[in-house]
């Protein structure tokens, strides 16, 4: 019975946050951390933050990754899937809708009036969710020095993912020089499952459509500019879809709360219909799910490891180092006029100040504040 609750207590959490988490990954991680590590303590910040830079090193949807990895830590394996199902489902709902309406009508419903109002209101969640994480990742002066590194090389374009693995093989080679460690060198690896590319036949199916999202899914790194890459190699080469309609499906990935990989969901149903639309999103999220189960219980054990915990500081101190010039980038070009300073400066004292207030209520606030305004 005890199980029973926690798993609701999972689907509970995450749809909600599923249905509020507009702005992309550094959004959601500062969500999960106001809601799972400050509000329901379900998670310390020190091993919040190995999930994070740990996660962030594999493929995928880093942020709907956390979302296992926290519900995995509350009620084990079966939280793991419950987790990432309820925070996927609205996305996949909501762009299901959009993409019926956009093949019914040619069009997408004007959903910016609100975006503008929910953009400035989320800097502030970050802004928090940098504070907490920046106190606990950074102890030391060689991790400052790290962070502004990482955030420099960041800001000037090159991959996060780049930035991390270097700074983390940095971080623990110095460790190990100037500790002269010769203590544990055991350590814990694990294989990532490659897809192949699927044989084209002739006619387009749900099973194409499958196994083409498949191997994004095993495959992506990065934003959803790069899963605009990915798609655009695999779908409109191929003549399965056009530009247009490729760009007016990430953009619906880009505005619906969620991971922008619910952009699959939408492709998938220009595709093949509702059976593309579910081909599609089963096969861009299930190696997430693979990939966090064999994750998960190997950071404990790369923690307690001398030379990978080394690795692990250095790597969540360029995490948060990300975060921060995902910030830096958003603010500027969020960040353009009086409306949107105003709601700004609202969020963060409400964050701040308010400390009570849901974040949810401040995107919720955010996005009436942009309406009516606009």
């Amino acid at each position: 019975m005890m199980k029973d609750n926690k798993l609701k207590e999972v689907a509970s959490v995450f749809f909600k946050m599923g249905c509020f988490a507009f702005g992309g990954p550094a959004v959601h991680i500062s969500l999960m951390e106001a809601e799972i590590v400050r509000k329901r303590k379900w998670i310390t910040h020190d091993h919040f933050l190995d999930l994070v830079g740990a996660t962030n090193l594999i493929p995928g949807p880093n942020s709907t990754e956390m979302t296992m990895h926290c519900g995995h830590e509350r009620a084990g394996k079966a939280g793991l899937f419950i987790a990432g199902i309820a925070f996927i489902f609205p996305a996949i709902i909501i762009t299901g809708v959009l993409a019926w309406f956009y093949s019914t009508y040619g069009d997408l419903p004007v959903v910016a009036p609100f975006l503008e109002g929910i953009k400035p209101a989320v800097l502030a969640i970050i802004l928090a969710a940098v504070i907490k994480l920046g106190k606990k990742a950074i102890k030391s002066t060689e991790h400052i020095v790290l962070a502004i590194a990482v955030i420099v090389i960041c800001l000037l374009g090159v991959s996060e993912v780049l930035a991390m693995i270097g700074v983390g093989i940095l971080g623990m080679l110095y460790k190990l020089v100037l500790n002269k460690s010769k203590n544990d060198t055991k350590s814990s690896f694990f294989g990532l499952l490659l897809f192949g590319a699927p044989s084209i036949v002739l006619k387009l199916t749900s099973i194409n459509v499958f196994f083409t999202f498949l191997k994004v899914g095993a495959l992506l790194y990065g934003s959803g500019m790069v899963l605009f890459a990915y798609l655009d190699a695999e779908l409109v080469a191929k003549g399965w879809l056009t530009q247009q309609q490729l760009i007016d499906a990430v953009a619906v990935g880009q505005f619906t709360p969620g991971p922008v990989l619910s952009t699959a969901t939408f492709v998938g149903y220009q595709l093949t219909g509702l059976g593309g639309a579910i081909a599609a999103t089963t096969g861009i999220f299930l190696p997430s799910f693979l990939f966090v189960l064999l994750l998960n219980p190997i950071i404990p054990k790369m923690r307690k490891s001398v030379v990978f915990g080394y690795f692990l500081d250095a790597v969540n101190v360029a995490a948060v180092a990300v975060i921060v010039a995902v910030l830096l980038t958003m603010s500027k070009v969020t960040l353009v006029d009086w409306n949107s300073i105003l709601i700004a400066i609202l969020a963060v004292i409400v964050v701040f100040k308010m400390k009570k207030v849901s974040v949810i209520w401040v995107i919720i606030g955010g996005a009436l504040l942009g309406y009516l305004i606009k």
